[in-house]
């Protein structure tokens, strides 16, 4: 009966879902003309642009520009967008709505250069992302009829790049900018690299289609087809498929031409400095929303450095920071009340809209309502409530470190006497896996997810404390400070932080009747570093065999609250698979690694007060 009911339940959401999504379509087409437009950039290049303009007449309008890679279908001046905007209210509250193919993709002309690089007088460049933003933006308010000369610019992912990009020499017109989980930086904290370490999956699936060859226009019924996965298994296709050049030969024959860039830029050269934008964020004019998740699976890095950037860039700027419990493009694409297992207690999502993004673009748009939020404003997990802060990382907070022991404790002390450690052994044939089950594709819930089904593997070491016997809210990054040392000459270093909840039957329940809550090991924060690059991400450093050596491993900003009762857990390990390619263990390039390259690693992790291992965070 229960089972019957829940089956009901999801077919009326379901349904309701649909008639919601026609309600939306009919509203467009009532309310909106279409115009199809090419609009020439400063070099002769013409952009294909869509541009959707209300139907009331009697009054001038700002305008709300997107500008994408991932195709402004549907095309043809009689076919219209499902919604327009980010959420239906957007659309409803009166824009003209631009969306417009980058340049290379699509219907638009030219050459697509992934994250390409902000012009400057090195460079000897003519344009850039940030000339085209402005080009368009001058075509538009001097040719769209009945806009009131103010626009506005939002996007998610690499849609918030060009968000970012159009904030360097921006046009007069531009009034106020939303870039939402922003793509940033792709060799040190989002989508393809972390910490130096490919994300294979990811960067695999992504750019098989991404970066497809377009030799001319083409629309999204054109484009090319998805990677079909043979076993439908994730880790036992890379498995059976073990080197990046052997992916290269046998999958990406089409000429994937930012693989081929991974592969020929291994360290933070020239080439990812240059695409590095928040080098650019000097003298922003806009006022600027940055949004992010802090359970992004793609760019939670891109949304804290943005906004940081421009703090420190800027001293008269007008930016500000939202951050929720949310997966990537979740404050638009769920109502943000529950994330995998865990369960908010509130509709983040829906409030985030109400409170943030529609009353931003409203009040410098429109000069409309009020709009006088806090610096930063983040959604703190576990405790969950949203919490207003004047700075971030948050000023004034206490900086308490855990110790880690030998007996698998996190400790407010280090550990008496010499030579403590442990020792063990990481096989990268014999991966640890970053999801548990069958891994048929990177799902987004990993970031939250229950840790249990590793922490018995003897390559994971564990460490955590008692009981809390309070609260403890950990706010901005966390450092993990180890001393290791390993019989190989290089190795990845994944640090997770836990939340461990009490093994009672009080525990949070969560969506799913069926998981279990008490002693769930939910994963607050997790990441890796290239151990070579431990010291510079542009010079990287063999490690001397069996030499004590200090790593440092630095992970995305946290704000999470452990309740009274529930322990903190870190994990440490050294493979994470098939999300981080896996190191062979040597000191080399890992693209022109063969099969035989990759070798056990024996490890030792030190704990004596000469060699203190630790873990340091902020604490509200």
């Amino acid at each position: 009966m229960k089972k019957l009911l829940t089956l009901c339940l999801l077919f009326f959401f379901a349904m309701m879902q649909s008639w919601a999504q026609q309600d939306n379509a009919d509203y467009v087409k009532a309310n909106y003309d279409k115009i199809e437009q090419y609009i020439t950039m400063r070099d002769g290049t013409r952009l294909f642009t869509s541009i959707y303009m209300p139907k009331d007449k009697s009054k001038s309008y700002p305008i709300l520009l997107n500008r994408t890679p991932y195709t402004v279908a549907p095309y043809g001046a009689d076919k219209f967008k499902q919604s327009l905007g980010n959420f239906p209210e957007m659309m409803k509250k009166g824009y003209i709505f631009v969306y417009q193919d980058v340049r290379g993709k699509w219907m638009s002309e030219g050459t697509f250069d992934d994250i390409r690089p902000t012009k400057t007088k090195e460079n000897g460049h003519k344009i850039d992302e940030s000339t085209d933003t402005y080009d368009t933006i001058d075509w538009l308010v001097k040719n769209l009829k009945n806009n009131n000369g103010k626009v506005g610019m939002y996007g998610i992912s690499y849609p918030g790049f060009y968000s970012t990009a159009s904030l360097i020499d921006s046009h007069p017109a531009l009034k106020a900018v939303s870039p939402q989980a922003p793509v940033t930086d792709w060799f040190i904290g989002d989508d393809f690299r972390h910490g130096g370490a490919l994300f294979l999956t990811d960067a695999f699936r992504f750019m098989y289609i991404f970066d497809a060859p377009r030799p001319k226009p083409i629309t999204n019924e054109e484009g090319p087809k998805g990677f079909t996965l043979p076993s439908k298994d994730l880790y036992k296709f890379f498995m059976d498929n073990p080197t990046l050049s052997g992916l290269k030969n046998d999958y990406l024959s089409h000429t994937v031409k930012f693989w081929n860039n991974l592969e020929k830029h291994t360290t933070r050269d020239t080439f990812w400095m240059a695409r590095t934008i928040t080098e650019h964020l000097n003298a922003v004019k806009p006022a600027v929303m940055v949004v992010g998740g802090l359970f992004d699976a793609e760019d939670t890095y891109g949304a804290f450095e943005t906004y940081k950037q421009i703090e420190q860039r800027n001293k008269k700027n007008n930016s500000i920071l939202v951050m929720g419990p949310w997966y990537h493009g979740g404050w638009v694409r769920s109502e943000g009340d529950s994330f995998g297992d865990i369960r908010f207690g509130q509709k983040t999502s829906l409030e985030y809209q109400q409170r943030f993004e529609l009353p931003f673009f409203e009040y410098y748009l429109k000069g409309e309502g009020k709009f006088d939020p806090a610096e930063a404003t983040v959604f703190i997990t576990g405790s969950n409530e949203w919490t207003s802060f004047d700075a971030w990382p948050v000023k004034n907070v206490k900086e308490k470190s855990f110790y880690l022991s030998a007996e698998g404790r996190l400790c407010d002390a280090p550990q008496d006497g010499t030579d403590s450690h442990v020792e063990y052994t990481s096989d990268p044939n014999k991966p640890v896996p970053f999801q548990e089950g069958t891994i048929v594709d990177r799902t987004r819930e990993y970031m939250i997810a229950d840790q249990r089904f590793v922490a018995n593997r003897p390559d994971v070491l564990v460490f955590e404390t008692d009981p809390l016997p309070e609260d403890l809210t950990m706010v901005g990054p966390i450092m993990a400070d180890l001393h290791v040392s390993m019989t190989g000459t290089d190795a990845d270093f994944i640090v997770k932080v836990i939340d461990v909840y009490p093994d009672s039957s009080s525990a949070t329940s969560a969506i799913d009747e069926k998981i279990v809550m008490p002693n769930y090991q939910m994963l607050v924060r997790g990441d890796v570093l290239r151990g070579k690059f431990r010291n510079s991400f542009s010079k990287p450093e063999a490690f001397t065999p069996n030499e004590i050596t200090p790593v440092k491993v630095t992970l995305p900003d946290v704000a999470h609250t452990f309740k009274k009762g529930h322990r903190v857990m870190v994990q440490i390990q050294h493979t994470w698979f098939p999300l981080v390619d896996r190191n062979p263990n040597q000191f080399m390039d890992i693209f022109k690694a063969k099969k035989e390259d990759f070798i056990k690693n024996t490890h030792r992790l030190y704990f004596d007060k000469a060699h203190p291992s630790k873990l340091t965070f902020s604490q509200l």
